[in-house]
């Protein structure tokens, strides 16, 4: 950073910012650790020298929220993979079920965007597709943050969703789907050659609120990769050349992990198993009725408040993720 040239290319000089402030991260949290058990031997001390009650409740409180401190820092650590540290595009889709799915995709959309704001990432909305009558067709983001990949990456698959459906005038229950992909958004100079005549652009008017640009001009851009099959579909900037260019990172990016995928069997996980979205294949379920439950199909992790978790209490779900990921690579 010190270099002369250093802001000659501001969009490298943004990715060595972003590196440092993770790295800095990491370190200005060690020595804050350090210095929290420090004050902890202390106040322990002066509790036995007086044998001050008071004081020993206060440090035996203090070395609780020491503990849950340092197992989220060591949740952190490992976060070694080649994509961790990227940012995350991620999709939602609505299974079967119509306008009942739909509205659980959207539900969806909630709980990650306040999971995200709780850490302090950013979300930006690149295409979003609103449902009939209510919820969402589907929905792509770009999720910014450290690590925001490396997070998001254990929430992808198939959630199941039971309730008193409220677009049912019987008031019967409901069992829906929708499905949550995710992939590193790819920040570096990459392999991936894209002729013009392998690809098709297709222009149209954006269908989400916005300026006055939306809805009044073709500015939303579809892409597809002719030999792939692969679309990607971008309408959250204001010119059609804006939207072009960020539907060809997101090309890119999923032609990237496609070419991965068949090079080296051990990353099929940056995509996982594909299963239908329905019955068999969901990896978490959430039950608000006939009791109140949140359980991982995976790792057994529940929690009885379902309603904190739809509002973005997922850390708990998460972390337990990423711990059965390390048994599985130990016990290799």
């Amino acid at each position: 950073m010190t270099a002369s040239d250093f802001w000659d290319d501001q969009e490298h000089a943004q990715k060595v910012i972003a590196e440092l402030n993770g790295v800095k991260g990491l370190t200005e949290r060690y020595t804050e650790l350090l210095n929290e058990l420090e004050d902890l031997k202390v106040a322990h001390e002066l509790a036995e020298e007086g044998q001050d009650q008071q004081l020993f409740a206060e440090a035996d409180s203090g070395s609780e929220r020491l503990l849950a401190e340092l197992d989220a820092f060591d949740l952190e650590l490992l976060l070694d993979g080649p994509y961790d540290r990227n940012n995350a595009i991620v999709e939602l889709h609505p299974g079967a079920g119509g306008t009942e799915s739909q509205d659980w995709a959207l539900m969806l959309l909630r709980m990650y965007t306040r999971w995200a704001d709780r850490r302090g990432w950013k979300i930006e909305t690149l295409d979003y597709l609103p449902g009939d009558e209510a919820g969402l067709k589907s929905v792509t983001l770009l999720v910014k943050g450290h690590n925001a990949y490396g997070y998001m990456k254990a929430e992808k698959g198939v959630h199941r969703l039971v309730r008193i459906s409220p677009f049912d005038s019987s008031g019967r229950r409901h069992t829906s789907f929708a499905s949550m992909d995710v992939i590193p958004e790819i920040d570096e100079d990459v392999a991936v050659e894209i002729r013009p005549e392998e690809i098709k652009v297709d222009t149209y008017r954006s269908t989400g609120a916005g300026g006055q640009h939306v809805n009044t001009t073709d500015s939303a851009v579809r892409i597809t990769h002719l030999s792939t099959n692969i679309v990607v579909t971008c309408q959250s900037e204001r010119s059609q050349i804006q939207n072009r260019a960020v539907a060809m990172k997101l090309l890119v990016a999923r032609l990237y992990e496609k070419k991965r995928e068949e090079q080296e069997a051990e990353l099929a996980a940056l995509r996982g198993e594909q299963k239908d979205i329905g019955w068999g294949s969901q990896i978490r379920s959430y039950v608000f009725h006939p009791y109140s439950l949140v359980k991982d199909h995976r790792t057994n992790h529940e929690v009885g408040n379902v309603l904190a978790v739809v509002d973005g209490d997922l850390d708990g779900f998460v972390n337990a993720y990423l711990r059965w990921q390390l048994k599985k690579r130990q016990s290799r």
